[in-house]
Order: C-alpha cells, then structure tokens, then sequence
C-alpha cells in the first residue's frame, strides 16, 4: 500500500511541477510561436509544446524503474527499501529535481530553434525591406 501511495504522490507532485512551469513559460512561447510562425497557427504549436513538455515532465519525475525495485527485486534475496520519512523526503526532492531537469532541457531546446528560426525570419524581412 505505501508503494502505491509513493507512486501516486511522486505522479501528483510531477503534475504540479509542469503545470507551474507551463505557467510560467505560457506568455513567452504564445509571443515566440506568434512571431515566427503566425498567430493563426500558433495555438495548435503551443498547445502540442504544452502536452509534449506536460509528458516529458511526469516521465522525468517519475521513475519507474526505481518504484520497480518495491514491486519485483531484480535478485530474489534483495532488500527492498524501507519506505521510511528520510526515504519520502528524498523520493519527493528527487522527484522534483528529475522534472525540473527534464522541462530545463526541452525547453532549451525549444528556445534554441526558436532563436534559430527567429534569426532566419529577421533574415527574410530585412531582405524583402531592401528591395
């Protein structure tokens, strides 16, 4: 029971954390897409950007393969951790931490080929301005 309870909490407080982070990077990426790709078509971008960093961020936070460890050890005469507070505390920052890391990385990427794709489009205007 306490090894779904841990699941459930480490899944609830992934959620939480992208959410917050979706949040917070909502305006940038509403102005980006605008910019770049056009505000008819950006609502469509934004919302796959969000549902894909939603993903990335639970998948990073949760890891299974740990909450494996309480359900089937790899050797019959493992020890399965004890699900003490010291062991909650560290599951929760871990789970923290991890979908930080995972949100940090796609949207650099993200803001990397927007940087990219914003110069190619400055490019373009600046060209069609000298002519």
């Amino acid at each position: 029971m306490e090894f779904l309870l841990l699941l459930i909490i480490t899944l609830a407080i992934a959620v939480l954390v992208s959410l917050l982070v979706l949040m917070f990077f909502r305006k940038p990426v509403d102005k980006i897409f605008a910019r770049i790709i056009g505000e008819d078509i950006a609502v469509a971008w934004r919302k796959f950007l969000t549902f894909a960093l939603f993903v990335v961020g639970v998948s990073s936070g949760v890891n299974i393969w740990k909450l494996e460890r309480f359900i089937q050890p790899e050797v019959k005469d493992a020890v399965v951790p004890a699900l003490t507070p010291e062991y909650w505390g560290l599951e929760i920052y871990r789970t923290i931490i991890d979908t930080l890391g995972g949100l940090a990385w796609s949207l650099l990427i993200f803001f990397v080929i927007a940087l990219i794709a914003f110069v190619i489009v400055k490019r373009g205007e600046m060209k069609v301005s000298q002519k």
